[in-house]
């Protein structure tokens, strides 16, 4: 098994289509879906059909036998 990579996002969600593109799996959202319909994609262990789920900190998305695992930037005010 591959070290597992984190993704850092700006908001407190991201959908999955738009993990993949950002991840570098995908190059854009056709072959995001296509992907995620052949069942390719799975989120915390289960194989996802829904190109819009919606993850957070902490889901973990494998595509390819590698893993990413979601993280969210912290801001603080002064």
């Amino acid at each position: 098994m591959t070290e597992m990579r984190t993704i850092e996002i700006v908001d407190d969600m991201i959908r999955l289509g738009q993990l993949l593109q950002l991840a570098g799996w995908a190059e854009g959202g056709a072959e995001a879906k296509h992907f995620i319909a052949d069942g390719e994609a799975t989120v915390n262990g289960e194989v996802e059909l829904r190109r819009g789920r919606q993850l957070r900190a902490g889901d973990i998305v494998e595509l390819f036998g590698e893993q990413v695992q979601i993280t969210t930037t912290t801001t603080t005010t002064s």
